[in-house]
């Protein structure tokens, strides 16, 4: 590489023409596939590895043409991607970044291909978009044997390590055995030791059922933000234990915008599971890392298009070296004060992943020895998509299509139809200058679904499906399956 930079410096030198000549060489001879288009989506150069992989026979074909028409997108599910919903298209008309490992190109032939896939912008809006795409089937075939062999022996290792937890409990438990107070030292050490063991391999198996899509998605309508206060609040009893205050819903300072905050509804397609374990990691951690007498304040409110969460704590914080690594996998913060701190590197990973899964966005701020704040952002849904996706999920249960596959949330969801316009304004949590008492804590064993909220009038429906003609009947059934099935697929 040094001496392809020295010959390049030195051809520029001399030949003002040799830069350009050595472009389209490199172009020509990579194996990555290159597409620059205008801003209108035209494409103006393709270079031979995307001409292949396209399936055209040469660039003549493909310059002039839409680059949607020259790479057509499905989804790992085989689904295709409508232009509104084309990530790459959004990020070619917004001029802006993008990657992506999640998506197949269908080439000429009808082949599919599995890419990474990125879209960098030359310049201003007006300025070329240069698409780049590789062929990944060999690095997924590889990851796919990590991942296969990290979970089958995640899950060979969970049983031992599990039964070892038991029987160091029944030693450490007086009415089963009758120990000195070193050997109960010892024991506790060992105990504590197979407890941080059991969770390393309980994150290694969801890490490798997200990194092989093996966990799917199940989106429903909630009303996000006293859904995250209902989720929030069950961990009052751990901050409780450790004597740390908890807020939610307003800052230290409670100016009128925070508590107008407190009153705001906002709508959001949610997987329940995967928000319940996106929280329960983030309080979790500020819990371990800020000491006794701390604080912690969660909130979520409307911000412009989306619905901002955030979960701030008091604690030691985060120095920027490490600021922008902490959500790699297996990466712990390395430092005098967290070495005592138990992790398996793992959680803000899992975090990562669940929100991405659902197209939001996770990132942190932190300064070290001042505190941290971890952000989530969700894409918010109007009154009027929450209406409907809620209509689809109790017309679904109403024609009893397929209700075992469902997921318990959306179940749950059609059954009690958690309000819309029904959803009451959540209250403010105790006062930042008393911790939470432990009489008010509420029960440690979570659901995830939020607290229904008083039911509205219903809509006016049939009293039963069997009323309607058999025609209309079956004309009904067959679109709400497909609307079912293209929302389990979302």
């Amino acid at each position: 590489m040094k001496l392809f930079r020295e010959k390049f410096t030195r051809m520029s030198k001399e030949d003002p023409d040799s830069q350009a000549i050595l472009a389209e060489t490199v172009l020509n001879y990579i194996n990555d596939g290159v597409i620059i288009i205008n801003q209108n989506g035209i494409v103006k150069l393709i270079n031979p590895a995307a001409t292949r992989m396209t399936g055209y026979t040469n660039s003549d074909e493909t310059v002039g043409l839409s680059y949607l028409s020259v790479m057509k997108l499905e989804t790992g599910e085989g689904m295709a991607i409508p232009d509104n919903q084309n990530p790459l298209a959004l990020a070619v008309s917004n001029n802006e970044t993008f990657e992506s490992r999640d998506y197949y190109l269908v080439n000429l032939q009808g082949n599919k291909i599995p890419i990474a896939v990125s879209v960098t912008p030359s310049g201003g809006r007006n300025a070329d978009r240069i698409i780049t795409f590789r062929n990944i089937s060999e690095e997924l075939q590889k990851e796919g044997e990590q991942t296969e062999f990290i979970s089958t022996a995640s899950h060979e290792m969970r049983t031992p390590v599990a039964s070892i937890e038991g029987y160091l409990g029944l030693a450490l438990n007086p009415a089963t055995a009758t120990i000195d107070d070193r050997a109960r030292q010892y024991l506790t050490e060992a105990h504590t030791a197979s407890q941080h063991l059991g969770k390393l391999f309980r994150d290694l198996l969801d890490v490798t059922r997200l990194d092989d899509k093996r966990e799917r998605l199940h989106l429903v309508p909630v009303e996000l933000i006293s859904t995250v206060k209902n989720i929030a609040d069950r961990q009052a009893a751990t901050l409780n234990n450790k004597h740390l205050t908890y807020r939610f819903g307003h800052s230290d300072t409670q100016n009128l915008d925070e508590k107008i905050q407190l009153d705001q509804v906002a709508y959001a397609m949610i997987d329940l599971d995967f928000l319940q374990e996106i929280l329960a990691n983030l309080i979790e951690n500020a819990i371990k890392y800020t000491d006794e007498g701390g604080s912690i304040w969660v909130n979520a409110r409307i911000d412009g298009d989306n619905v901002l969460i955030n979960v701030t704590d008091s604690g030691m914080g985060i120095a920027p070296d490490n600021l922008e690594h902490i959500f790699q996998k297996f990466y712990r913060v390395d430092n005098s004060q967290t070495r005592t701190i138990g992790g398996t590197g793992l959680g803000l990973y899992i975090v990562k992943q669940r929100v991405e899964a659902m197209r939001g966005r996770v990132w942190a701020e932190s300064s070290f020895g001042e505190g941290s704040t971890f952000y989530v952002s969700f894409p918010r849904i109007s009154q009027e998509e929450y209406d409907r996706q809620m209509m689809i999920i109790r017309n679904t249960q109403m024609m009893n299509i397929g209700p075992s596959t469902q997921s318990p949330a959306v179940q749950n969801i059609a059954q009690t139809a958690i309000g819309a316009t029904t959803a009451t304004p959540t209250t403010s949590a105790p006062a930042a200058s008393t911790p939470v008492p432990a009489q008010e804590a509420p029960a440690q064993t979570p659901s995830a679904e939020p607290t229904p909220a008083p039911e509205a009038a219903p809509a006016k429906q049939p009293s039963q499906a069997n009323d309607l003609p058999p025609d209309k009947l079956a004309e009904l059934k067959a679109r709400f399956a497909e609307q079912a099935k293209s929302q389990n697929k979302a």
